[in-house]
């Protein structure tokens, strides 16, 4: 055998060894084939394809520390998630929001971050680099999944998907009312404001946050109800707005 041959029948082999190796590679790797007990490949179904394509929604339960994904054409759970969320001082926003924004993030956020449109704050739901803070209130008001859940559900939702958040038995008001003061923020500041603003007192953003005007406002009901004079929001306050408690 001349040396040409040699080479070039060498050649041959090696290619012939990598296409073999290669098609053994993708066979046995494939996300969607497999064999069954004759050897044949066969179709395997996987659930999750399904979902990117459905009409989805999330609850997230601060209590329970839970989120649910969930089908809203059918109201199925879909996809369960324990997660933590935000300290007693810095709470998780109670309310009906939507996904503002999508991102791919690192260090304390995890690995992937999906923005909130809550109009007094920054607030997403996001991966975590504790993960050992799952299952507790541990935040600063964002909501944290373990890494590989939050990009499991990253890829189910889209942004402008509805979050709905529920805390207490009160809705907006959580566990019962709260003194607040300048400075606050929340679904009950937010309720207020609407109540203030029915009545003429206030005029700015329902924004669900309590700022100067809103702080002039309660001034001047306090003055309006001859109640004496106090920049809060208080048991007599609330009281005086019609605010009740509802389960």
């Amino acid at each position: 055998m001349s040396r040409r041959t040699f080479i070039v029948t060498v050649g041959f082999l090696c290619i012939l060894v990598v296409l073999l190796i290669g098609d053994f590679i993708i066979t046995n790797t494939s996300t969607y084939k497999n064999k069954n007990r004759d050897g044949k490949l066969v179709e395997i179904y996987n659930e999750n394809d399904d979902l990117k394509d459905r009409n989805l929604s999330i609850l997230i339960e601060i209590d329970s520390k839970l989120l649910y994904l969930i089908d809203t054409d059918t109201n199925e759970i879909v996809k369960k998630y324990v997660v933590a969320t935000g300290k007693p001082e810095t709470p998780t926003p109670i309310g009906s929001f939507k996904i503002a924004h999508k991102a791919i993030w690192g260090e304390g956020f995890g690995t992937r971050w999906m923005g909130l449109d809550v109009p007094w704050g920054r607030y997403g739901i996001h991966g975590t680099n504790k993960p050992q803070s799952i299952g507790f209130n541990a935040s600063q008001g964002c909501i944290r999944m373990n890494n590989r859940d939050v990009e499991e559900l990253y890829d189910f939702v889209k942004q402008g998907t509805s979050v709905a958040i529920v805390g207490g038995p009160y809705g907006p008001f959580n566990h019962g009312f709260r003194v607040l003061m300048h400075g606050d923020r929340g679904a009950d500041v937010q309720e207020v404001q609407k109540r203030l603003k029915q009545l003429g007192y206030y005029t700015g953003s329902i924004d669900g946050v309590f700022g100067n005007g809103l702080r002039a406002a309660v001034i001047k009901f306090y003055a309006a109800n001859k109640m004496p004079k106090n920049d809060r929001i208080d048991l007599d306050v609330y009281e005086k707005l019609n605010i009740v408690l509802m389960d």
